[in-house]
């Protein structure tokens, strides 16, 4: 991410169209614009034809289940493609290949060859093929906008196309179903697809700063992204609220199919316009975001979209009318989009470049593992209490996590400096051989005031947390025994060339933590000692 001068406009001041005067931003919104219009055709005919092949609650949950299960298995491995691999070509390939399963599938759909475990399979496949490139995506937005100020704009307008689409797509494919067939909206979705392709072709995004350093390997990458999700304190705010939020929402997602078809007694365009309604609602609630934001800032933004989801939910249990119904599904897209673009703004701000994959990753892991495991227990919940029983327990649920978090404070706009520091300068071994050793030991000497070591303690254990997030492990503070005031910082690092990427990944803000640890420092500059294991 690029980070602005500390004058540069807040979140709260950014211009909500500012992102399209990017040209490849505005290319490539449109592009996905169509290719999730397409989706939303898809998902609703999906929905749709299970509740056909197998009307019960269990079965027509699997649908959301099919399509979450990937993105909570697959996140974190297509987190490190993300970093490791150039991610306009990942994005090409893996866009080309759910466009063939597509055409496939609406060949074996035309053909009336589709069972539930064959639907079933389709949307497991085609969400793995997603889940790998779902990262990529979320760490391209940076690259299209270039600009700190825009970021925040950009996640949302990227989310008023998203939920245009879902305004749009399950009323076309209400529409496509009943003038030609159950399979149109599949075929649709594959052309619609072409889209995203194209436009990815045409983009040259610009290129990273170059490295000396080899590439990390494929288990270490995946390690380290853990160890940084595990020490960044916003990123994990931003994980309790999404795991929260997602688990108890995912009802209605999981239920609509039989709330149009059983509890309201409709068809197809019913549940078109069911869908509908949530993407107008969604479209119009991110209209209103900025000033909404600006008012109240993301904490609470985020806690009135969960109350406004636990409301949709009751009206929901109550609706026994589709006019009631597509109140219900407008409420629920405002609350939605307020909350999912507020914490996917938390997540991008929360992350360093060298690592934004693999944290959107784990944030994609969270968010959609939730998913998973609210959708199965809504079904079971949707089979055992109803339809109505299963969305008033969902709604309270969501109430009582919201007032459990309210502690968990999410990143706004004047967060961190997270551009690298560059400060640090690498050191050199007498051997180049000897890159691949390790561990590597570091030890840094500090001589500090006895008035002062409380406040010393408290910075260093700031600063450890900055590195740990960076790569190290097993850091820890030491006080000579047999001289008071002389106190050792102790870290590992796996190996000479991690050594140097953690030095490469410290950014300005961590900087910042070490002045604070250095201005206790009596007698000069800290001495650094490197041991190799």
């Amino acid at each position: 991410m690029i980070d602005a001068p500390a004058s540069a406009p807040t979140e709260a001041k950014a211009s909500p169209l500012g992102p399209f005067r990017h040209r490849a931003f505005a290319v490539i919104w449109t592009a996905t614009l169509v290719s999730n219009i397409g989706i939303w055709m898809q998902n609703a005919a999906a929905g749709w034809l299970m509740t056909t092949l197998a009307p019960d609650a269990r079965t027509v949950a699997l649908v959301q289940v099919a399509a979450a299960l990937p993105m909570f298995l697959l996140g974190l491995p297509a987190g490190v493609l993300a970093d490791l691999m150039d991610r306009r070509r990942l994005l090409i390939a893996m866009e080309s290949v759910i466009t063939a399963l597509t055409v496939a599938f609406s060949f074996l759909v035309g053909a009336d060859l589709v069972t539930p475990m064959v639907l079933v399979g389709f949307i497991l496949l085609s969400s793995a093929a997603s889940a790998s490139i779902t990262p990529s995506w979320q760490a391209i937005v940076p690259q299209l906008v270039g600009r700190k100020e825009d970021l925040a704009p950009a996640v949302g307008l990227i989310s008023v196309s998203v939920n245009i689409s879902r305004a749009v797509g399950p009323a076309l494919a209400g529409v496509i179903i009943g003038a030609w067939s159950m399979a149109a909206p599949f075929g649709a979705n594959a052309v619609c697809n072409l889209a995203c392709v194209a436009a990815l072709w045409w983009w040259r995004p610009v290129g990273a700063a170059a490295t000396e350093l080899p590439p990390e390997s494929f288990g270490h990458a995946i390690v380290v992204g853990l160890r940084h999700a595990r020490y960044n304190a916003p990123l994990r705010s931003t994980l309790a609220h999404a795991t929260s939020f997602f688990f108890f929402a995912s009802a209605y997602w999981a239920l609509l199919p039989l709330l149009a078809r059983v509890q309201i007694a409709g068809g197809a365009g019913t549940y078109g316009l069911l869908l509908g309604s949530i993407g107008v609602g969604a479209v119009i609630g991110a209209f209103v975001l900025p000033r909404i934001k600006a008012l109240l800032g993301p904490d609470r933004v985020v806690a009135a979209g969960s109350a406004g989801t636990a409301i949709a939910l009751v009206v929901f249990a109550l609706a026994s009318r589709p006019a009631l119904a597509l109140a219900a599904g407008a409420f629920a897209g405002v609350s939605w989009i307020w909350v999912l673009a507020t914490l996917n703004v938390s997540a991008q701000q929360s992350l360093p470049g060298w690592v934004r994959g693999r944290g959107l990753a784990v944030y994609t892991t969270a968010a959609f593992g939730a998913m998973t495991a609210g959708s199965l227990l809504w079904g079971e919940s949707g089979a055992v209490l109803g339809l109505s029983g299963a969305h008033g327990l969902a709604a309270l649920g969501l109430l009582v996590a919201t007032v459990a978090l309210r502690g968990k404070r999410l990143q706004s706009g004047s967060g961190p400096d997270l551009t690298p520091s560059m400060y640090w300068p690498m050191p050199v071994l007498p051997d180049s051989s000897d890159e691949e050793r390790g561990p590597v030991l570091v030890m840094v000497d500090y001589r500090i005031a006895a008035t002062d070591r409380e406040a010393f303690l408290r910075a260093a254990d700031r600063l450890g947390a900055a590195r740990r997030r960076n790569g190290i492990h097993r850091w820890g503070v030491f006080e000579d025994a047999t001289e008071p005031g002389h106190w050792v910082e102790l870290f590992l690092v796996d190996s000479w060339l991690e050594y140097l990427r953690v030095l490469k990944r410290a950014a300005r803000a961590d900087l910042q933590l070490l002045e604070e640890v250095k201005r206790f420092q009596q007698g000069g500059e800290p001495r650094v000692r490197r041991f190799l294991g």
